[in-house]
């Protein structure tokens, strides 16, 4: 069981001045969940290297059993500190691919050529596609074998419009998780803000939040294993 995690290199938030990333348990929960299960897991992204880590998510109140675990893990740090480069990924080479979200990934994944041929050609082979939290954000230009947008029809979940109001980021971001997937004809439904909610259609699995996040990567492993029986 081969798993690709495709994690973001852009830091910067916007023309704030300040740094973003991916989400520290975005990350973790679904690391560990693959790794827990045997799974062979490949990092990468667009630059390749040390993705930049959102500061917030590494705050005292944002910690979770699997971001304690992590900074316990120098293994698991290191393999962090050098993904593979995006570019070099081949779809072939893996069973499932697992987006993290973060709000980095609205910048460059979701306009990376690299990013979008990947989860194309997955979804098209009927392997697993997952995204958690803004991530999601990352099908806004895929498109389906007859050329419409991928999420078309299906029913899909990501970062809600009242969560990034929560935080204050709706003037910065380039663009909000649920209004593109909704635009893209996505059938987008939500739980409360911040509960844990996950929706699968096919072999396309969104999260709605980072509590979304090891949720998701069950759904995923899940799928794989009815793949396998």
């Amino acid at each position: 069981m081969k798993i690709l995690m495709v994690l973001t290199s852009h830091d910067k938030l916007g023309n704030t001045g300040k740094k973003t990333g991916f989400w520290l348990e975005e990350f973790a929960a679904p690391y560990y969940v693959f790794k827990d299960a045997g799974a062979d897991v490949t990092l990468a992204s667009p630059q390749g290297g040390q993705p930049p880590l959102d500061p917030k998510s590494d705050e005292a109140d944002s910690q979770t059993d699997a971001t304690r675990r992590f900074k316990a893990d120098t293994g698991a740090q290191n393999e962090l500190a050098h993904t593979k480069k995006l570019a070099s990924m081949l779809p072939e080479n893996f069973d499932a691919v697992f987006y993290p979200g973060g709000h980095g990934p609205l910048w460059d994944l979701a306009e990376d050529a690299h990013s979008i041929k990947l989860i194309e050609s997955m979804y098209a082979a009927g392997k697993p596609v997952a995204a958690v939290c803004h991530a999601p954000g990352v099908l806004r230009h895929t498109k389906a074998a007859n050329g419409s947008p991928l999420v078309r029809g299906k029913k899909v979940t990501g970062f809600t419009n009242t969560e990034e109001a929560a935080v204050q980021l709706t003037d910065i971001v380039p663009f909000l998780v649920e209004d593109v997937l909704s635009n893209n004809g996505g059938i987008y439904s939500k739980a409360a803000d911040w509960q844990p909610y996950v929706v699968t259609e096919d072999n396309l699995i969104t999260g709605q939040n980072p509590a979304s996040s090891a949720p998701a990567a069950h759904a995923m492993l899940h799928l794989l294993e009815k793949r396998q029986a």
